[in-house]
C-alpha cells in the first residue's frame, strides 16, 4: 500500500465517524430522509477504500476506488442540499471541506492508477 492509499484510508475512516455524528444530530432534529442517504453514502466511501486496499488486481483496485469516488460525490450532493435548504440550521462547511478533499484524493488515485495500467 502506498502513501496516498494510507492517507485516503485514514481520512475516509475519520470522515465516516464525522458523518455518523452528523447523522445522530440530524435524527435528533427529526430529519430522517436525507440523513439516511448521507449516512449510507458517507460511510460507503471508507468501506470501498478499505476493500480497494485488499484488491487482487489493479483493475479491481480502480473499480473499488471509483465506487468510493462516486459515493463521495453523492455525499457532497447531500451535504450541499442540507446546506442550501437549511432544513436543519447548521454549518456544513467543515463537512464540505472534508468531502472536497476526499474527492480530490480519490480522483488523483483513480487517474494515476488508470494511467499506470495503460502504460504497462
Amino acid at each position: 500500500m502506498n502513501e496516498k492509499e494510507n492517507i485516503i484510508l485514514g481520512k475516509s475512516f475519520r470522515f465516516s465517524l464525522k458523518i455518523i455524528e452528523l447523522y445522530k444530530h440530524l435524527l435528533e432534529e427529526k430529519e430522517y430522509v436525507i440523513s439516511k442517504q448521507l449516512l449510507r453514502s458517507g460511510t460507503s466511501i471508507g468501506a470501498n477504500v478499505n476493500e480497494a486496499t485488499a484488491a487482487q488486481t489493479k483493475k479491481d483496485f480502480v473499480t473499488k476506488m471509483s465506487i468510493a469516488s462516486k459515493e463521495a460525490r453523492e455525499t457532497q450532493y447531500w451535504l450541499m442540499l442540507l446546506k442550501e435548504s437549511q432544513i436543519i440550521k447548521k454549518s456544513y462547511d467543515e463537512y464540505l471541506t472534508d468531502i472536497n478533499e476526499l474527492i480530490k484524493i480519490l480522483t488523483a488515485i483513480v487517474k494515476t492508477t488508470q494511467t499506470n495500467l495503460k502504460n504497462h
